[in-house]
């Protein structure tokens, strides 16, 4: 199976993809953060860099995506292409970062590249509110992302409600992280885990 984690910057994908992996066994996936050679500079000038980070970006989770499609085993993805697209390069070109030629371009190669891709099985989205995203990436301090801005997470923010109102390629799993804490209470990492069992398996195990 293929089970992917969404959610804006800061939500916790990368934490619960790894407990997930741990818990269930399954291989994890995770985002090309620490090794990005075009991250830091696009926080600091985002209309220079914003083409560039983005194809790195798709490029990086199309691989991802061969590679899950071609595993036997099940996988727990840090982040889908889908958002790559319909969430980032869709939010920098309605604020304008992104050219309309650039965004054009970036478009058609997402739509050749996603005739290729299968949906995930199971979609978890981590909704979370403004409060919880800047705790948790002051929390983590990465020093490039000490430069987002609130209105810019605002607009992801937007961006992902509106399209996980229109999600329908798999099942779907939401779960409001504003009011758990899977790191530090058990019983919260239970309760997500009973919404996958129940997704993925009709029950509770």
């Amino acid at each position: 199976m293929h089970i992917a984690v969404a959610g804006n910057i800061g939500c916790g994908k990368t934490t619960l993809t790894t407990r997930l992996s741990r818990h269930y066994g399954w291989k994890a996936e995770f985002e090309p953060v620490e090794n990005n050679p075009y991250l830091a500079d696009f926080y600091q000038d985002m209309p220079t860099w914003a083409f560039h980070l983005q194809v790195f970006f798709l490029h990086s989770r199309f691989r991802q995506m061969t590679r899950i499609m071609q595993d036997a085993g099940s996988t727990v993805q840090d982040r889908t292409i889908y958002e790559d697209a319909h969430i980032f390069a869709a939010n920098l070109h309605q604020n304008g970062i992104l050219t309309n030629r650039d965004y054009q371009n970036y478009r058609s190669l997402y739509d050749s590249m996603i005739e290729y891709i299968t949906p995930p099985d199971l979609l978890i989205y981590l909704r979370a509110d403004m409060g919880t995203l800047v705790a948790q990436i002051e929390k983590r301090g990465r020093e490039f992302e000490r430069s987002i801005r609130i209105d810019y997470l605002k607009s992801l923010n937007q961006q992902y409600e509106k399209w996980i109102s229109d999600y329908g390629k798999s099942k779907l799993l939401v779960v409001d992280v504003s009011k758990l804490d899977f790191v530090g209470r058990q019983e919260d990492f239970a309760y997500i885990v009973e919404g996958i069992d129940r997704e993925l398996y009709g029950l509770f195990r």
